[in-house]
């Protein structure tokens, strides 16, 4: 047993981390980031077709946001980790194990459109409010490169969440990885060590921002034809992403934690920005009641 879903009902037997192909070890979590990102550009492609937008340019689009958002979200990994990277430089280029943090994408990608509308005298928010249909289908897909490696999940949790998960020490996952938190809850709860217990039993924090982000796209296709201004989709992602993360992440075992504070980085800055765009909406659509 690798994974197991036991209120689910769900066994995951054998669930490795990598495939061989032509003697090439190719990791799931680059092939399902992959597969995000491409249907991230289908949906954004057909989103800009049915809204009477040219969809060759969120092609072209894409093909430089992919690759700065890439760059922006292992930039943003490596910096708030760099107690670990600054001893190990040669691994800043290595995304294989994961380390890509969504802030950083969303960086990457929104300076990317700056510089692309800009030069294209397109409008920036005709095209983020069409783009970021790609972006929340791609982080609800790429969540799951997070399972495959094992990552990105919550401290220890009861037999009554009906979610909660086990992942099996074996080949794939060693009980040295375990974060000091999770052992300690579990130890305590089972009154035994790690390795007679066998397994870790989690929040699958992973797959709560999956179905977050899931609920959060529906909703986003509903309202689509009632926004009141250019923009105003992107800003309902910044809230309902934000408050989403904001709860999430303060159930992870990994979070990237600010200097002196110690407050967690994702959490502090989903608030920040959820309450910004909140506060956009609101004046925004106050100002047009008036006209």
């Amino acid at each position: 047993m690798d994974i197991q879903f036991p209120n689910l009902h769900i066994n995951i037997e054998n669930l490795p981390k990598t495939f061989n192909l032509f003697g090439v070890d190719i990791a799931f979590y680059g092939c399902i980031i992959a597969f995000g990102m491409l249907a991230g550009i289908v949906i954004a492609c057909y989103m800009a077709k049915i809204t009477g937008q040219d969809y060759n340019q969120y092609i072209d689009f894409a093909i430089y946001a992919i690759l700065f958002s890439v760059i922006g979200a292992r930039l943003y990994y490596v910096a708030f980790s760099w107690d670990y990277y600054g001893k190990h430089p040669a691994e800043i280029i290595n995304i294989r194990q994961g380390g890509l943090a969504i802030y950083g994408g969303v960086i990457g990608a929104v300076i990317t459109c700056l510089i692309y509308t800009h030069l294209k005298k397109i409008s920036f928010y005709k095209v983020t409010d069409t783009a970021i249909y790609g972006l929340i289908l791609g982080q609800i897909i790429g969540r799951w490169g997070n399972f495959f490696n094992r990552e990105a999940f919550g401290g220890v949790t009861s037999d009554s969440n009906p979610l909660a998960m086990r992942i099996y020490f074996g080949e794939q996952y060693h009980v040295s990885q375990v974060p000091d938190v999770v052992r300690e809850g579990m130890e305590t709860w089972k009154g035994k060590s790690l390795t007679e217990i066998g397994y870790i039993q989690v929040q699958p924090t992973f797959l709560y921002e999956s179905l977050w982000n899931l609920a959060l796209l529906i909703l986003m296709l509903v309202f689509r034809k009632k926004k009141k201004f250019d923009g105003e989709i992107m800003l309902w992602y910044l809230i309902g992403y934000g408050i989403g993360r904001a709860i999430i992440e303060g159930m992870r075992t990994d979070q990237l934690l600010m200097p002196v504070t110690g407050w967690p980085v994702s959490q502090v800055l989903s608030i920040i920005v959820a309450v910004i765009a909140l506060v956009w909406v609101v004046t925004k659509r106050a100002i047009i009641a008036k006209k």
